[in-house]
């Protein structure tokens, strides 16, 4: 079993409140989950007003396969949304 993992951290400009920036994320990860079948959670940053962490997970059978789902999910939420990026990472696991 492989598992793959990603997480980005990214910033929202011209946020007023914490309120949009729930929408905005919560738009992100029901992206994430429906087109890609990724578990997805908002990971760290909570308290911040600009800045996200998000982490997405997939479980297969190929680390090739986990990965390119994790970068083709990521380019969409790059592609998709007013963010920029600060971080990004993909690493997998066997267990």
């Amino acid at each position: 079993m492989i598992v793959s993992m990603m997480q980005i951290i990214f910033e929202i400009p011209d946020i007023g409140n914490i309120k949009e920036k729930r929408r905005v994320i919560k738009s992100i990860m029901d992206k994430m989950r429906k087109r890609y079948k990724l578990s997805a959670a908002e990971v760290d940053l909570q308290d911040s007003l600009s800045f996200c962490q998000i982490g997405g997970a997939i479980v297969s059978n190929s680390r090739v396969f986990g990965e390119t789902v994790l970068q083709k999910a990521f380019n969409m939420i790059e592609k998709e949304n007013a963010i920029r990026i600060q971080d990004m990472k993909i690493h997998s696991e066997e267990f």
